[in-house]
């Protein structure tokens, strides 16, 4: 059959982001060929677009980790995944994961990384879901270890991960203290939880350390216990020094160095770059701190740990995620300027069929 795609031909400017059609062999062993709905977008498509991502394909590529959409293949199970396989039949409604090659309108995915839309959600919803709350999972539960009544911090927390971070950190009875970029993301916050004004901080920078301070207050902590960081850059080591013993600081992005262009200014990245944050083991040893960094792409060989925390927070996170924004798929450029502009709440996704 025929599919359509966005492919680049190589990383380095989003302007090389191009819709082709071409052939898509039938579906191959442990696979299933999936007739895709909606695709969830991610900083991490913007940035191997650029050029910027360690996990970036060498070549040409399709980006996106993650859709919804409809089986309409199955193929012959793979040794030792029949019962996998057996579980999807054509016409089942399905959530997927796949490291890379999302932006299309029909996929040949490994039935492992495949998932039953929930009941109740849409398609757009579905697709909004997984690589964001396995995301923020991942980072309070297996990394931040954060405990019942525990102190959080919560980066970009109005953003699609921030938002499953909050619902996970609530589920923990924990205090939390957020952070956003805007007032009206403040106040969209306001509006969603149950959440102190004074412990959501609008960053500024020049400030971040006096804010933090007073949001610690609100919350009456005398530190973070986990801090779930997306954003890097400047507000990095206020977040480390107020870690109380024991703590940990779970980075999984760098937000702070996205382009605001179509091509990285590369200057511009290399001053950031000698500028970013730099740890001192030896301090970290005698403060009884903990540093952490992950990028759930390299989980993806690591299909049966993806599946119990899959199930894990779903037990949670029960309802369906926010959707700032929708794009139609033949918009994936505007979409991703979009998203790169910082001023999305929420998840953006691609609509392919309604």
């Amino acid at each position: 059959m025929e599919r359509e795609v966005w492919r680049t031909a190589r990383a380095g400017s989003l302007d090389g982001l191009r819709l082709e059609r071409e052939v898509l062999p039938p579906a191959g062993v442990g696979e299933a060929r999936v007739e895709v709905w909606a695709v969830g977008l991610n900083f991490a498509d913007i940035f191997a677009c650029l050029g910027l991502y360690s996990a970036t394909p060498k070549g040409p590529f399709i980006p996106g980790l993650e859709f919804s959409g409809v089986v309409r293949e199955v193929g012959p199970p793979a040794p030792g995944q029949a019962p996998v396989a057996a579980a999807f039949r054509p016409g089942d409604q399905v959530l997927g994961v796949v490291r890379f090659g999302a932006y299309a309108d029909a996929i040949n995915a490994d039935v492992r990384y495949l998932r039953p839309l929930p009941e109740g959600w849409s398609f757009t919803e579905g697709a909004a879901f997984p690589v964001q709350a396995l995301t923020a999972w991942h980072g309070l539960h297996a990394l931040g270890g954060l405990r019942p009544g525990g102190s959080v911090l919560v980066h970009s927390a109005a953003g699609g991960v921030g938002l499953n971070a909050l619902q996970t950190a609530f589920s923990r009875r924990a205090r939390i203290v957020a952070t956003v970029g805007s007032e009206s993301k403040k106040a969209f916050l306001l509006g969603r939880f149950d959440l102190t004004p004074d412990a959501i901080v609008v960053r500024d920078r020049r400030r971040f350390g006096a804010e933090l301070d007073r949001a610690l207050r609100a919350i009456d902590a005398d530190g973070f216990d986990v801090v779930l960081d997306g954003v890097a850059g400047p507000y990095f080591r206020p977040a480390l020094h107020r870690l109380r013993p024991g703590g940990r600081l779970i980075v999984f992005g760098a937000a702070d160095m996205t382009p605001s262009g179509a091509k990285p200014d590369y200057p511009k990245l290399a001053w950031q770059y000698l500028r970013r944050p730099k740890v001192d083991v030896l301090r970290l040893v005698n403060s009884n701190r903990g540093v952490i960094g992950f990028n759930l792409i390299w989980l993806w060989d690591r299909a049966e740990d993806l599946a119990r925390e899959y199930e894990e927070v779903r037990l949670v996170i029960t309802d369906p995620p926010f959707i700032g924004r929708t794009f139609p798929f033949a918009e994936v450029p505007a979409a991703l300027r979009f998203l790169q502009s910082g001023k999305s709440t929420g998840k953006v996704v691609l609509e392919i069929r309604r």
